[in-house]
């Protein structure tokens, strides 16, 4: 070995030492810590399923009628989100289409809905992601009574028209990663676009299953 290539690589060996100080003299920053996330789009195009039950109007005709069971049973499907943020903020302006129904077991007014469901998480870093409360608005096609006031059926809500708005609402606590359960309220009306406007409002619980 020649003087000259030993030279060569004690000038390499030299470089390769002085390349972390010369990178720590130039202050070089750390990488950010992220303290969000945006969540990974799913794999299914289903963001969550929920069963339930619920109580028809307990202080209207379908409510108070005897002899007919008052209860509702509820289903619904929760789509993935269309878009994703990065941004924790904007992601919350996007809502999961929805589409359910709820079925009245004493054959009171039944009814089936499309529209979007909004979920903000309370206190998400304070609470563990825990807590959460659901907002939906959307339009009910049912098979109640929607003729004239004076001729309503025994034990039936006058509801003018169908389609009806939908508005409901949910508090609920997630379980595990998958699974969740909530408290629910729900109103539908016309919103006075029809001769009679009575509604139904129901209050009940569900048990939601996440993808």
């Amino acid at each position: 070995m020649t003087a000259t290539f030993r030279a060569f690589l004690a000038g390499l060996v030299t470089a390769a030492n002085l390349v972390p100080a010369v990178a720590a003299d130039l202050g070089a920053a750390p990488a950010p810590a992220y303290y969000y996330a945006a969540p990974a789009q799913p794999l299914s195009f289903v963001s969550e399923v929920r069963i339930g039950g619920a109580v028809q109007d307990p202080g209207s005709a379908e409510g108070k009628a005897r002899g007919f069971s008052k209860e509702n049973v509820n289903g619904e499907i929760l789509l993935a989100k269309p878009v994703i943020f990065q941004d924790p903020f904007w992601q919350a302006f996007i809502p999961r289409p929805t589409v359910g129904g709820s079925y009245n077991t004493g054959g009171r007014t039944s009814y089936a809905y499309l529209g979007a469901t909004w979920t903000v998480e309370v206190f998400p870093e304070t609470l563990g992601r825990k807590i959460f409360i659901d907002g939906f608005f959307g339009g009910a096609a049912h098979n109640g009574y929607t003729g004239p006031k004076a001729t309503t059926p025994y034990g039936f809500n006058t509801l003018g028209c169908s389609p009806l708005f939908r508005e409901a609402a949910a508090l609920g606590y997630r379980l595990t990663e998958h699974w969740s359960i909530m408290a629910t309220i729900e109103h539908m009306s016309n919103a006075g676009l029809c001769a009679n406007n009575r509604g139904l409002t129901n209050y009940g619980g569900k048990i939601g299953y996440t993808f």
